[in-house]
């Protein structure tokens, strides 16, 4: 699995962070996260599918 933000969507509600800290990082000027990596290991999937899920704007793209 892989993931990305979509940095046109993400508006900086920090879910993703908040659910996957060791996937997603907070930029700090504008508080917009981003992956630390695409491709997600398998034992941090779980925490992957629930970033992408709590996304109220969907910016957290699995793929």
């Amino acid at each position: 699995m892989k993931v990305r933000v979509d940095p046109q969507l993400c508006q900086g509600h920090t879910l993703c962070a908040m659910n996957a800290p060791d996937l997603f990082a907070l930029r700090d000027e504008d508080g917009h996260a981003y992956a630390l990596g695409e491709d997600v290991p398998a034992d941090l999937e779980p925490q992957a599918k629930e970033a992408a899920r709590s996304c109220p704007e969907q910016a957290v793209v699995l793929f």
